[in-house]
């Protein structure tokens, strides 16, 4: 999905190596850069990221049973590495949501470098294919305000239905099983992706109610479809 409105994105996997230069860096992938090298906010362990990354273009459909069971393997392996933890995701058709914790700007760059590379190898088996899987770098958000947590909450666990999905409770390709903070469903044990830490994510958004498996997403992070 190519984005043509004015508005910058920020990543957070940069690490400055002096001036600026002009014409240097690296340069955009796909028909259009979605993320840009901007300066970012200071990340720290207190606070959580709503990150999404989108599919190349052409690929099939993620939303598949068999597509998911690799894609679980492959989430519950790059879950907790480096200090990064990814706590939340959802799976639609053409791109993914976490909602992480990372000790700092360079644990989520490399967990996510890390977790993005297992999720391609991931599909491409899958597809029995090779090359490129993931149309460019990632958008990321630092989540500061339990409201802003728990509106990224209800984001990322419901977002099928702001994508037209008929859902009836929690979906299937989303870490909704397991998740502690709906108030109308019992968690499944056995969580398979990393556990939050930070107090906004255990109990800091709380401040503002449990979520209910029939709650649509009204908040949309800049940047994010």
């Amino acid at each position: 999905m190519v984005h043509t409105s004015s508005r910058k994105c920020r990543q957070l996997t940069i690490f400055p190596r002096g001036g600026a230069q002009r014409g240097a860096g690296r340069k955009p992938k796909g028909e259009c850069a979605l993320v840009t090298h901007a300066r970012r906010p200071k990340l720290t362990a207190r606070d959580p990221v709503i990150v999404t990354t989108h599919l190349a273009a052409g690929l099939p459909s993620l939303r598949r049973d068999s597509t998911l069971v690799a894609l679980r393997r492959a989430l519950s392996a790059g879950a907790d590495r480096f200090g990064f933890r990814l706590v939340e995701y959802s799976i639609q058709s053409n791109h993914l949501h976490f909602i992480a914790e990372a000790d700092d700007a360079r644990s989520i760059a490399r967990g996510m470098q890390g977790l993005l590379v297992r999720i391609a190898k991931a599909l491409n088996r899958e597809w029995d294919r090779s090359g490129r899987v993931l149309s460019d770098r990632y958008h990321a958000r630092i989540l500061r305000t339990p409201r802003e947590v728990r509106s990224a909450l209800v984001y990322v666990l419901q977002n099928a239905r702001r994508h037209g999905a008929r859902i009836n409770g929690i979906d299937a390709f989303s870490s909704g099983a397991w998740f502690r903070g709906w108030c109308d469903r019992i968690a499944l044990e056995g969580r398979p992706i990393a556990t939050a830490r930070s107090w906004l994510l255990t109990n800091g958004w709380l401040r503002w109610g449990m979520l209910s498996t029939q709650e649509a997403p009204a908040w949309k992070p800049d940047g994010h479809p």
